[in-house]
């Protein structure tokens, strides 16, 4: 399972183009649109404040670290109904942003109670994941593990954090 936000902007042929940029990509015979057959399952999601086209928000804990980076504690928000995971670990990176740390996009895969969060750092970002203080990655990646594996709804039982697909050392 696949979760991703809807965010027009982003495409599958992005994230190929952006992953791999010296690959050869046909274009798409004249007359049809590309298309995914899952729309943006595999872009990066970047907008944090997406709602659903109905409107529709349900209400799940987020896990936010305490200044001292002792304890994460649970705060309520109201997300999109349709991609609550998605929008929640959002809300969780989009708090983390600093002046000198800001992540640009994220991808969820679900797989077996495994979800594995893929981060993309900005490329304006004047510091990369390895140079963030343990306080600074409890605050960002412990977050985001308690608020999945604690909304039982989505029978998350562990979470791997990636950077473009290879595995983050924590």
């Amino acid at each position: 399972m696949t979760i991703s936000s809807c965010d027009s902007n982003n495409t599958a042929e992005n994230t190929t183009l952006e992953t791999t940029p010296n690959s050869k990509i046909s274009p798409s015979p004249q007359g049809e649109p590309e298309k995914s057959p899952t729309p943006a399952a595999e872009g990066y999601s970047t907008d944090s404040n997406s709602k659903a086209v109905s409107g529709k928000t349900t209400n799940v804990t987020l896990y936010i670290s305490d200044d001292q980076c002792q304890q994460l504690i649970p705060k309520k928000a109201d997300v999109s109904a349709q991609e609550p995971m998605n929008e929640s670990i959002g809300k969780i990176f989009k708090e983390q942003d600093t002046a000198d740390f800001s992540v640009a996009g994220y991808r969820v895969n679900v797989n077996n109670g495994v979800a594995t969060v893929d981060v993309r750092i900005s490329p304006d970002s004047k510091r990369q994941v390895s140079s963030l203080s343990s306080c600074e990655q409890f605050a960002l990646f412990g977050s985001v593990r308690k608020t999945l594996i604690s909304n039982s709804e989505w029978k998350i039982k562990d979470v791997r954090f990636t950077e473009r697909g290879e595995d983050i050392a924590l």
